[in-house]
């Protein structure tokens, strides 16, 4: 595999009414041409905050860190997204060789302009292909999607789809330029379970196809563990455990990810009861000093927890983890 990603010691904050708080601190993360990273974790913890920083899509009173690094390798060159300023230069990582699955797909498009007329106006933009060409195109994808009489549905509004029907034709959209790197923020949420495994399905096959990259935004460890080939788990802006799926689902490392396993339902005795992970994530104005976790966490060591940020260390060969547990000579 060739690199196609590098993110590097990625900070966001945004001004507000009560100040200038954190959203992301200080994230890092490589991805593959080919490769399908999972990015999981309850919401508020910076996951579609990290993502929308790769194409600087982030609000106008959002700061960037001095450190922060974003780069995208492209077969012509490599392109340092932090100094990306004007709309034209951003064209590149917005529609082009980065393409976004948004959560909420009536938000996104246009409810006055039909759904074709938008596929064919961004193929229009990011490709040579004339408006016929970008027209049928568009069609194809919408069927590829699993949308039926995609010709019809070309000339719909969104508000005449369904919520689902608008997730797919919205997937179709951001695939339909063939972008390097695709970044899904939950873009299974809306959809029933034989649409949602479709779904994955296409994502697999465009891999394969394309050798395209994907972030893949979910809460869904189930979605992870079938899609992805790597996992990071975020809490409170931070990355607190990446790996191999299968290394990291099998032998969960930190207490944040054996939390979110334990939580899950167990298909082979449904009367078991849930096991949530004790009390809430707290905001980003009330920001734990330490390792943001210590306040939920069952392992607390104690004052190391909350006086020093832990740094990661490696569990097994790819596998990292960041908690005290591992470099304080906590039990393990």
């Amino acid at each position: 595999m060739t690199r196609l990603l590098d993110v590097n010691n990625l900070t966001l904050q945004f001004d507000t009414d009560e100040g200038r708080i954190t959203a992301v601190d200080d994230v890092s993360f490589t991805l593959e041409a080919g490769e399908v990273m999972g990015l999981v974790g309850e919401s508020g913890s910076g996951k579609s905050v990290t993502a929308k920083s790769i194409m600087k899509l982030n609000a106008s009173n959002a700061h960037y860190g001095d450190k922060t690094d974003i780069k995208l390798h492209l077969e012509d060159g490599t392109i340092d997204v932090m100094s990306l300023k004007t709309n034209k230069e951003l064209q590149v990582v917005r529609g082009g060789a980065i393409s976004l699955i948004f959560q909420e797909p009536m938000a996104s498009f246009a409810p006055a302009i039909t759904i074709g007329d938008q596929m064919v106006e961004q193929l229009m933009i990011h490709t040579d292909m004339n408006a016929k060409r970008s027209k049928e195109v568009s069609i194809e994808m919408l069927d590829r999607v699993g949308i039926s009489d995609a010709g019809t549905r070309f000339k719909q509004y969104a508000f005449e789809l369904s919520g689902g029907m608008r997730q797919r034709a919205m997937i179709a959209m951001a695939l339909s330029t063939k972008p390097k790197l695709l970044i899904a923020d939950e873009p299974t949420t809306a959809l029933d379970v034989t649409i949602q495994a479709q779904v994955i399905d296409l994502m697999k096959d465009l891999v394969k196809d394309f050798g395209m990259g994907i972030v893949f935004i979910t809460h869904d460890l189930g979605v992870i563990a079938q899609t992805a080939d790597k996992v990071a788990l975020m809490y409170l802006g931070r990355l607190i455990e990446q790996g191999a799926v299968r290394d990291v689902i099998r032998n969960p490392s930190h207490p944040y990810t054996k939390g979110l396993i334990d939580a899950l339902p167990s298909l082979d005795d449904l009367d078991t009861p849930l096991t949530p992970i004790p009390g809430d994530i707290p905001s980003p104005l009330e920001r734990p000093s330490g390792c943001v976790f210590n306040t939920r966490c069952s392992a607390n060591l104690g004052g190391i927890c909350s006086a020093k940020t832990p740094q990661f260390s490696a569990v097994s060969d790819g596998h990292n983890v960041a908690c005290h547990l591992y470099t304080e000579g906590g039990a393990k």
